[in-house]
């Protein structure tokens, strides 16, 4: 305490909290560079990692996708030209065709 209080006498109050500030912030530098930032490196990592994953999935969504939409596409067309097979069916009747003599 008593070398506080000779440095405040020699230099001053605001040289000597200046040089505090100084050591203050050189301190706090020293921490970020030695602790923080190769934590920060390793959490960059894993971030490009998920976000790599993340665009794997959306490109398996959109073509997932796309094979359900060709599915069903698929399937519309199956039904469609079932349809069309049964209305052919019904004009080919006996019946349908005596009706339709009769109005010509």
């Amino acid at each position: 305490m008593q070398d506080l209080t000779v440095i405040v006498t020699e230099f001053g109050f605001a040289i000597s909290l200046a040089v505090g500030m100084g050591y203050f912030i050189y301190y706090v530098w020293k921490f970020i560079i030695d602790k923080i930032q190769p934590k920060l490196d390793e959490m960059h990592l894993a971030l490009i990692k998920c976000i790599d994953a993340n665009r794997m999935l959306d490109n398996d969504m959109i073509r997932l996708q796309q094979k359900v939409d060709v599915v069903l596409k698929y399937e519309q067309i199956h039904n469609n030209e079932h349809s069309t097979e049964s209305v052919g069916s019904r004009n080919s009747r006996p019946d349908d065709v005596q009706v339709q003599k009769s109005e010509l």
